[in-house]
Parts: structure tokens; sequence; C-alpha cells
């Protein structure tokens, strides 16, 4: 499929977000919310963007503005093979 040159799909904002922007260091007028919450975030270790983990050993993605650059659409969908890899190695078998 094509893609179109509008790319409007690719790019969404919730200004009235109380939240909005929820990442520091990227231009509000370019800060994308489509991913809200990363798809990205399950890949753990390999997702990709600026992240820690937590003394607690939580994942602190507080830094990483990587699926909210409008650039970033196309680089975050390709990695949905994985995610939905990860998802079905966790899924029960089938009885």
């Amino acid at each position: 499929m094509a893609e179109d040159k509008s790319r409007n799909y690719a790019f969404f904002q919730h200004r009235d977000c109380e939240f909005f922007p929820c990442h520091k260091g990227l231009d509000p007028g370019e800060f994308n919310c489509l991913f809200c919450y990363c798809p990205l975030y399950c890949l753990g270790e390999s997702c990709g963007g600026d992240f820690r983990y937590t003394e607690s050993g939580i994942k602190d993605c507080t830094d990483c503005i990587f699926p909210h650059k409008k650039e970033n659409y196309t680089l975050v969908n390709d990695r949905f093979p994985e995610i939905r890899e990860k998802a079905r190695k966790n899924e029960p078998p089938e009885s």
C-alpha cells in the first residue's frame, strides 16, 4: 500500500490533555500523541528509546521522546512484528 503523501494518519495531538506535552525536549508543535502509551515499552532493553531502570526494576521512559517525534511513526510501526511475537510468546497454549 502506498503511503498517503499528507500522512495525517501519522500524527495526532491532544493539546487539551492535562499532561501535554508529557515529555520535555521536543517542540510542542511537533509533539506526536499518537503513541501516548508506547507500544515499544514491552520490548524492554531493545525498544530503542532513551530509558532507564529504577532501583526497583521499573522501566522509566520519562526522558524518552522517540515515539513522540513526528518522523518516527514508520519506525515505531516497523517494530510491530517484534511486538506481536512477544505477545504470542506470552499467550497461554491453546487447549
